[in-house]
């Protein structure tokens, strides 16, 4: 696949991740960590807040990888 057309691939891929994430991190937070002491909240929203960028990284990784070159042979 030409490095073009993976970062058109990595663009959209990156955007629903990002949706996906925050609506997740969203009924996560509504749902069981309100309920939690306000240390553990804490925790829980840095983890939810950040965490979503391990992904992201390699979604990136993926898409700025060079073309192969051509065998020339």
């Amino acid at each position: 696949m030409p490095q073009r057309l993976r970062k058109l691939v990595g663009t959209v891929l990156m955007l629903v991740l990002v949706v996906f994430w925050a609506l997740m991190a969203m009924a996560l937070a509504q749902g069981r960590v309100t309920e939690l002491h306000w240390a553990l909240q804490t925790v829980c929203y840095v983890l939810l807040g950040s965490l979503w960028v391990l992904p992201a990284a390699l979604i990136i990784r993926w898409m700025e990888r060079p073309d192969k070159k051509p065998d020339r042979t």
